[in-house]
């Protein structure tokens, strides 16, 4: 595997490269690859979940200078939830450099999105130890952070399905209820679209890897649909 050019691809230079090709071996390579001197990356991926947690924070309370505790947590919880980490990931191209077991590399669904997820934290944490805190700052700003106007306009940081039934319930004293349109996909990657609707009047629809990320999306544009959006801070 050449990881110097994901190096290039990304514009990151190891001075150790051993550290960043840890940051790519999965578990379950090591059971297929049993000579390999090198461990699975789940060390480095819990150090870079904590780095991550530090600079996104930092970062957040620096831009958003009028933003409660509540909405600073909410900002962060959409940046580095599994979903926006491995979109990330797949955007960089991490995916092509990942070390995984004949059986795992296979697998496209929702456990390719975690193992995406936990190599970006992994790849943070490596670089962290081999460049030191600024190194990590600078990735993170970069291709993390960099999604967060986006985040923020969208208002992908809200429980959308909670504001969604507490607006209906204020605005037209009705619950909202989820219907599933369609599903489709193999078993292994599935995709589904679910509806949202109040009464017998359908207000969205949404689609995802899974029935309630389906939901949070059609609330999400339900909310905009019925213009109870929350302005954005």
């Amino acid at each position: 595997m050449d990881f110097q050019a994901f190096e290039n691809k990304v514009d990151i230079s190891f001075t150790n490269k051993d550290l960043l090709k840890q940051a790519f071996i999965h578990r379950s390579y090591l059971n297929e690859n049993r000579g390999e001197k090198l461990s699975h990356n789940e060390r480095l991926e819990f150090l870079g979940d904590a780095v991550l947690e530090l600079v996104s924070t930092t970062i957040l309370y620096n831009k958003y200078t009028h933003a409660d505790e509540g909405l600073l947590t909410a900002y962060r919880s959409a940046l580095v939830n599994a979903v926006n980490l491995s979109e990330v990931a797949t955007e960089i191209g991490i995916e092509e450099f990942l070390l995984l077991s004949h059986g795992e590399s296979r697998d496209k669904g929702k456990a390719r999105q975690y193992i995406l997820a936990n190599t970006m934290e992994a790849l943070i944490g490596a670089l962290y130890l081999d460049g030191g805190y600024d190194a990590a700052y600078k990735f993170i700003e970069r291709f993390i952070m960099s999604k967060i106007d986006a985040i923020v306009e969208s208002g992908a940081f809200i429980d959308a399905k909670s504001l969604f039934q507490e607006k209906a319930q204020e605005h037209e004293g009705q619950t909202p209820a989820y219907k599933s349109i369609r599903e489709t996909g193999p078993d292994h990657d599935k995709r589904f679209v679910m509806g949202v609707f109040l009464g017998n009047d359908k207000v969205a629809e949404g689609e995802g890897k899974s029935k309630q990320e389906a939901e949070q999306q059609a609330a999400n544009k339900a909310l905009k649909a019925k213009n109870w959006f929350p302005k954005a801070e």
